[in-house]
């Protein structure tokens, strides 16, 4: 194939809609996501054949790629657009992202070493895509929360909510210091603590289309454990970690200071089989 294959009460709300912080780790992992699109117009789409094809690839391709440290597909749920696919990679470093284009070209070599089979395999994957692609690279923030049961015959789903940065000047009687510790405290006694919520992975604009984007990613079990999530989880953990009301009130009101009223939803489901 001569191109890659390309796989690639206030608190109650604050559970999806609050904003996170600018507040990167010393070495934060950079997340490389390029939204692909469904050829719509293939007569003969199969989604076994298409799976199959990438499940192919992702094991002699993107499993040995040492440069990606891990790798999700995730197709559109409840979007605006059901034609998309989310490719979702991240790596140790930008050095490492760009190193590992040449890295997935030379495992191609290995996998297809003959020209007309490479070239047959690539133009029946890229006959599942349009020719559009979008791509957007963020930098991962501090207090993630890390699933380690992974498996690849069960699927996620994945809640991914973008907001938009407050910039400092705008946030009355703030500081850094103040927004990382609120945040910091928010996301560990709340959203770590919902056990509803397998994994949380929170990241912002590095490079792209919106340097206001800041995006979080809550992977759930199901679909019904996603809805279920509906707040009052958050308030029990809100309550226990503040039983004082009104030192409850003051953290929620801090807190505020530093969120954008403006948010956007997206539900995928991952593909099992092209986790890494």
């Amino acid at each position: 194939m001569k191109t890659k294959l390309l796989l690639s009460g206030a608190i109650l709300s604050l559970i999806f809609a609050s904003n996170l912080p600018s507040f990167a780790q010393e070495k934060p992992w950079i997340i490389e996501a390029t939204t692909l699109h469904w050829n719509m117009e293939k007569e003969d789409y199969s989604f076994k054949e298409w799976k199959e094809l990438e499940t192919e690839y992702h094991q002699k391709v993107t499993m040995k790629n040492e440069y990606i440290k891990g790798a999700e597909v995730l197709i559109h749920t409840y979007s605006p657009d059901n034609s998309e696919l989310l490719v979702v990679r991240a790596y140790e470093s930008m050095e490492d992202l760009e190193k590992s284009a040449d890295r997935d070209w030379e495992l191609i070599l290995e996998a297809w070493p003959d020209s007309t089979e490479r070239r047959a395999k690539g133009d029946k994957v890229s006959s599942y895509y349009s020719n559009f692609h979008s791509d957007e690279i963020y930098s991962m923030l501090n207090y993630p929360k890390l699933y380690d049961k992974w498996n690849d015959s069960t699927a996620m789903v994945f809640y991914m909510k973008k907001t938009h940065s407050v910039p400092m000047a705008k946030v009355k009687d703030g500081s850094a210091s103040e927004r990382s510790a609120v945040f910091k405290e928010f996301i560990e006694n709340i959203i770590h603590k919902n056990d509803d919520i397998l994994a949380y992975y929170p990241m912002r604009h590095l490079y792209g289309s919106d340097s206001r984007d800041q995006v979080e990613f809550f992977v759930y079990e199901s679909l019904e454990k996603m809805v279920a999530d509906d707040g009052s989880k958050g308030m029990e953990l809100a309550k226990a970690h503040w039983p004082d009301e009104k030192k409850r009130e003051a953290f929620v009101e801090k807190l505020n200071k530093y969120t954008s009223p403006w948010h956007g939803d997206w539900i995928y489901t991952n593909v099992p089989e092209l986790h890494k």
